[in-house]
C-alpha cells in the first residue's frame, strides 16, 4: 500500500523589525547577490579606435619574429639618426618635417593643405598643380610667358582653365612657343591651319586678335624696352595685395584692369576687355587674388622684383638642401 507523504510548503520569510520599529522581510538570499552589475555598451567609435590601433601596430611592426637584440640595436641606431637630424635641422634654421605614419595615405595629406575654394579634391590635377605653382606668381622680365598668359586669358572666353592646360603643349607648338616676332608673321593660310583634330583651336576672331596683339607687343618692346615693363608700370612694379576670404568676393574686373584695357585698346590690341585683362593680372601675379585661407597667399605675397628673385633663390637652395 503506497505511502502518501505530505509535501511541506516552502517556508515563508519571517518578518523582522528594524530598530525604528518598521517591519521588514528577511529573504533567504541577500539582495546584493541577486543584483547584476550593469555592463557598459561598447560604442562604435571605440571599436573604430581599437581597429585603427591594430592597423597602426601591424604597419609599424612588419616583422614580429625579429630577435630582441636586433630590435634593440635598430632602436638605438634610429634614435641616434633622429637626434643628429634634429640637431642639423635646428642648426640650419629649418622647421622639422613631419613623419608620415605608414597607415596614413600621402594623397590625403596633400589635400589637407588649404587652397582657394575653387580648387577641390575633384579638380583636374593639372589645374590644381597650376594653382599651386603658377597662378598668381609674379612674372618679371619674361615677355614670352606674359604673352602666353595673355592668350590663355583671352581663350577663357571659349574654354575653361582645365581644358586650356590639357592642350597647353599644342598651344605652344602651334603658336611657336608664343614668340611674338614669329606670331606677328603668321599669314592668313597659317591661321587656317591652327586646328586640333580638324577643329579650330580658337574662333577666327580670337586667332586674328592673337596675331594683331603680337604685332602691337613688338611696338611696345621698342617703346618701353619690354612688355614686362609696360605691364608692371601700371601697378608701380609691385603686386596688388587683395585680402579676400571667400571666392564670391573675388571680382571679375577692377578699375585698374579697366585702365590697362583702355590703354591697350588705344594701342591697337584686340580682345582685351577689362575681364580679360583682370584674368591676365591674376595669373601673371600683378594682383594676388589667392584667398587669405589659401597656403599660396603668403608665398605669392612678394613686394618687388628684387624680393621675388631673392625669395626664389632661397627656395631653390632650400629644395637642394632637402634633397641632399
Amino acid at each position: 500500500m503506497p505511502v502518501i507523504t505530505k509535501v511541506q510548503p516552502c517556508a515563508k520569510p519571517k518578518p523582522a523589525t528594524e530598530p525604528g520599529g518598521k517591519r521588514v522581510t528577511i529573504s533567504e538570499e541577500p539582495k546584493w547577490k541577486k543584483l547584476k552589475k550593469p555592463q557598459r555598451p561598447i560604442i562604435k567609435k571605440e571599436v573604430a579606435q581599437i581597429h585603427e590601433s591594430v592597423v597602426v601596430r601591424s604597419n609599424v611592426s612588419l616583422d614580429s619574429t625579429c630577435s630582441s637584440d636586433s630590435s634593440a640595436s635598430s632602436n638605438e641606431t634610429n634614435k641616434k639618426v633622429m637626434s643628429e637630424s634634429r640637431r642639423s635641422v635646428k642648426r640650419n634654421g629649418f622647421n622639422p618635417a613631419r613623419v608620415v605614419p605608414d597607415a596614413v595615405d600621402v594623397a590625403t595629406l596633400s589635400l589637407s593643405r588649404k587652397r582657394c575654394d575653387w580648387i577641390t579634391q575633384h579638380s583636374d590635377p593639372l589645374y590644381a598643380a597650376f594653382h599651386d605653382e603658377e597662378w598668381g606668381v609674379p612674372v618679371y622680365d619674361d615677355d614670352k610667358k606674359l604673352f602666353e598668359l595673355l592668350v590663355f586669358s583671352q581663350a577663357l572666353a571659349e574654354h575653361t582653365w582645365p581644358a586650356i592646360l590639357n592642350q597647353r603643349d599644342l598651344f605652344r607648338k602651334l603658336f611657336e612657343n608664343f614668340d611674338p616676332s614669329s606670331i606677328a608673321q603668321f599669314s592668313e593660310k597659317k591661321l587656317l591651319t591652327l586646328k586640333i583634330n580638324g577643329h579650330s583651336l580658337l574662333s577666327e576672331p580670337k586667332l586674328r586678335a592673337i596675331v594683331q596683339n603680337a604685332k602691337q607687343l613688338l611696338k611696345i618692346q621698342q617703346e618701353f624696352g619690354s612688355f614686362s615693363k609696360y605691364c608692371w608700370r601700371f601697378v608701380n612694379h609691385k603686386p596688388i595685395r587683395n585680402e579676400f576670404r571667400y571666392k564670391h568676393q573675388v571680382p571679375a574686373k577692377s578699375p585698374k584692369a579697366e585702365l590697362i584695357s583702355k590703354d591697350m585698346m588705344r594701342r591697337g590690341f584686340q580682345c582685351v576687355g577689362p575681364t580679360v585683362v583682370y584674368s591676365f593680372m591674376q595669373v601673371a601675379g600683378l594682383v594676388n587674388d589667392h584667398l587669405l585661407t589659401c597656403f599660396r597667399y603668403q608665398e605669392c605675397n612678394v613686394t618687388t622684383k628684387n624680393e621675388f628673385k631673392t625669395e626664389f633663390k632661397d627656395k631653390m637652395v632650400l629644395n637642394e638642401t632637402l634633397v641632399e
